[in-house]
């Protein structure tokens, strides 16, 4: 085995690592395409063990997460995946985009009014943060409301299960996590019993799955992170993009990223160095073997799947020279790895990209010869999710 293989596999140091890194690009898409191995069950645990007392609060919301899609290794997952990716097909992402450079556009204009009024303006939660929520919501046959309190309890839920909060932070993710899980409950009874009654007139996706024979509990389950992650992870993407669009650090300016081209060249460009999901989890079935070297039954693996640098335990100069030999392996994709491979690959892949773009385009017409008035702003660092958490702009 060549010494460059044997950096992409990095074995876990006590007191630094739970996990086995792998970061080249071929190894992390075979473990994906090798499910019989290695196993999501779990990708959806939580990274800090959660306490007896917060336990507590969740079990008073009837919280429960049994295992339906991401995290499913069992026969029902191809047919539940199926139903799910009804509501994702190209056909339905292409008709979408009318509707979503319609709000791209008033949620520009809101922004630039701001920054004429205010000077300055920040885009993430001006242009980032509700285009994405309201398009997911539309495209299940969901009611579209109280987004405000959805992309709070997203991103509570997100550092709740993917996060290192400590005892005093988990209790109170813990209290919103089953403030979101009652108030899901409520929505998949509602969508279940009314089909017809979310922004589509032909059946929503909570009735579709209750069609297909899942229970109650199971569909809470699939929406919870699918309400989360078919809007938060777009809403982080795009705000990442924006970033380093007004930083001019990638070689594409802002005039520039005002063509549906450039700006799609610079979402490809933040998917394949830094997606907002840059890691993602698998877990050995059995004894088995990658790149030659033993992997035992019930060992964690962490998947590589952008560059990141939310790792606490990454920040040596060696690991960081491992992340940027990844990152520069071309993948099959113009942005590779960013939404999987194999059977549990984003359903909403086409839908992220086309979103994205869309929005940095009809931003960067709407608000011309700006810069950044903080260039170094607070980031989400979550083992699995990475974006700054303001992008404010000022008249350049």
């Amino acid at each position: 085995m060549s010494a460059a293989m044997s950096a992409d596999l990095e074995l876990p140091t006590a007191g630094r690592c739970p996990y086995r890194v792998v970061r080249n690009p071929h190894t992390v898409r075979e473990v994906l395409h090798r499910p019989q191995d290695f196993s999501p069950a779990n990708a959806l645990l939580a990274v800090t063990p959660l306490s007896g007392q917060a336990l507590r609060i969740l079990q008073k919301a009837r919280f429960a997460l049994p295992p339906v899609l991401a995290s499913n290794d069992t026969g029902t997952h191809a047919g539940i995946r199926k139903v799910v990716a009804g509501f994702f097909t190209p056909a339905k992402v292409a008709a979408m985009e009318p509707r979503i450079r319609g709000l791209a556009r008033e949620s520009a204009a809101r922004a630039a009014q701001r920054l004429a009024s205010e000077g300055s303006v920040d885009l993430v939660n001006t242009v980032a943060a509700h285009p994405p929520a309201v398009i997911m919501l539309e495209m299940l046959g969901l009611p579209v409301r109280d987004l405000p309190a959805l992309k709070a309890w997203s991103l509570d839920s997100l550092e709740l299960f993917w996060g290192w909060p400590d005892a005093d932070r988990q209790l109170e993710l813990a209290h919103s996590a089953a403030d979101f899980y009652r108030w899901l409950r409520e929505l998949v009874l509602e969508s279940v019993a009314s089909p017809d009654s979310g922004a589509s007139p032909q059946p929503n996706l909570f009735n579709a799955l209750a069609l297909h024979g899942l229970s109650t509990p199971e569909i809470c389950s699939l929406g919870y992170f699918l309400l989360i992650a078919g809007q938060e992870t777009t809403t982080q993407l795009i705000s990442t993009t924006l970033f380093r669009l007004a930083e001019g650090s990638r070689g594409i300016s802002w005039g520039e990223a005002t063509t549906a081209l450039k700006a799609r060249d610079l979402v490809r460009h933040v998917l394949a160095t830094e997606s907002s999901v840059p890691t993602w989890r698998r877990m050995a079935n059995q004894d088995t073997f990658l790149d030659g070297r033993a992997v035992a039954a019930g060992e964690e693996i962490l998947l590589e799947l952008t560059g990141n640098h939310g790792f606490p335990w990454a920040e040596s100069a060696e690991a960081q020279s491992a992340d940027s030999e990844a990152s520069d392996r071309p993948g099959p994709t113009p942005y590779g790895l960013a939404f999987g491979s194999g059977i549990h690959r984003c359903l909403g892949a086409k839908l992220a990209e086309l979103e994205a773009t869309v929005v940095v385009y009809e931003t960067a017409a709407a608000l011309k010869g700006v810069r950044l008035q903080d260039s170094n702003p607070d980031w989400i660092r979550l083992l699995s999710f990475q974006a700054p958490r303001t992008v404010v702009v000022e008249p350049g």
